[in-house]
């Protein structure tokens, strides 16, 4: 049986909502879904904004916070309703709607334990699910995150799951590279099953160079088109070498980072004044390369062996220069574009959300303790049911196809 889902995401470079319209056939390890349509939404410039200074720990108001939780609601919803007239069907078909909604915070727990500590874990993210539902007239999934944490994990990241579903093969060894705002990995071994599977943020991936380029230009621009002005610069080594010192790359994982760690504040704190002259070009050169040197050093710390080949999806991918500094350094293994698949390089991680959303629907667990670190397998999100006006005939519940 093929049934319709739709996956919604947001990450951590904040630049709009990802929406991902999708036919699956299959439950929990035999699913397979195929793309009907994929519409991207960004952000209007002033909810960007307060994102970016939310989750950069500048306080607000509780008004604020409530205000920017359900107009979220609203964005995201527009860009399902997007997806949906893309797709050329209508609410009714849909079984259920994967929304991860924003990270504005996440405060995984430093250590593996049974169950996570209030004071020191947690993770928020925002968009309204009862605004999704109303306004579609389809039952939402969202919170994704909490019932790995409750059982002590991470909470993320949560796609290596359906990383495997997807990509794992027999005969070749796989590591599926995401890079959006924080760069992070699933290494798929050959022949490997469910327990095998590696993942983890490798550090930063387009956050730093985002950031910069906003500040050089108030704005206007929101990223390094290609990697363009990257390739006319030159590495700048000392400052490499102490951005390269940061805590983070010499931990151990399960292990995953945010804004919280690589946002602007890592700028201001680790430029001193004379660096900050250094030429944009050269600037912005290096931060490229502390994502390529991060993102292949993690390989070589804390995988097994070196994949035959790395898929790279996420805005990164688009980085031409970046990508030629993976390259470059682990000249070995073949980098491809996840589109060679079948899958466009944005709509990966909405297309996830989509299949979490089936997961959840058929009471299939989707986290992977080896990953997270949490105690046991468990269920990830919670339900809300659509609302109103009969647009949606009946709700799902995660017993409802469980096998």
């Amino acid at each position: 049986m093929t049934r319709i889902f739709l996956g919604l995401m947001s990450g951590t470079s904040m630049d709009g909502v990802d929406a991902v319209a999708c036919s699956i056939s299959g439950r929990g390890l035999t699913m397979r879904p195929s793309i009907l349509a994929h519409v991207h939404r960004p952000y209007p410039r002033d909810i960007r904004g307060q994102l970016v200074r939310l989750a950069e720990r500048a306080m607000r108001p509780a008004a604020d916070f409530c205000r920017l939780h359900w107009r979220l609601g609203e964005v995201f919803a527009e860009a399902a309703e997007r997806a949906i007239r893309a797709a050329r069907v209508t609410s009714r078909d849909i079984v259920a709607i994967g929304s991860h909604g924003q990270t504005i915070s996440h405060l995984p727990p430093q250590r593996r334990r049974r169950a996570p500590k209030a004071e020191v874990c947690g993770t928020w993210q925002i968009a309204e699910p009862a605004a999704i539902a109303a306004r579609v007239g389809a039952p939402v999934v969202s919170r994704f995150r909490e019932a790995d944490m409750a059982a002590g994990g991470q909470g993320a990241p949560l796609v290596p799951w359906t990383d495997f579903v997807l990509f794992a093969d027999r005969t070749r060894t796989r590591i599926v590279q995401n890079i959006g705002g924080i760069a992070n990995l699933t290494w798929l071994p050959a022949g490997g099953g469910p327990d095998d599977v590696r993942a983890f943020d490798t550090g930063p991936g387009n956050v730093i160079l985002d950031a910069l380029v906003q500040r050089w230009t108030d704005g206007r621009q929101r990223f390094d088109r290609n990697g363009r002005l990257a390739a006319r610069g030159r590495v700048h080594g000392p400052l490499l070498y102490r951005w390269l010192k940061h805590p983070y790359f010499d931990r151990k994982p399960p292990k995953s980072c945010g804004r919280e760690e690589f946002g602007r504040s890592f700028l201001v704190s680790s430029v001193d004044p004379w660096e900050s002259r250094l030429d944009r070009a050269d600037m912005l050169a290096t931060a490229t390369m502390l994502t390529a040197r991060t993102i292949v050093e993690a390989y070589r710390r804390h995988l097994p062996k070196t994949p035959h080949e790395v898929i790279l999806c996420g805005g990164g991918a688009f980085n031409r220069t970046l990508r030629a500094m993976l390259a470059a350094l682990l000249p070995q293994t073949a980098f491809r574009s996840i589109d060679e698949y079948g899958i466009a390089v944005q709509a990966k991680e909405p297309l996830s959300f989509a299949m979490l959303a089936a997961a959840f629907v058929d009471g299939v667990p989707a986290n992977l303790p080896s990953v997270t670190g949490a105690a046991a397998p468990v269920v990830l999100g919670q339900l809300t049911p659509a609302q109103g006006g009969g647009r949606h005939a009946g709700n799902p519940k995660p017993s409802d196809s469980r096998r």
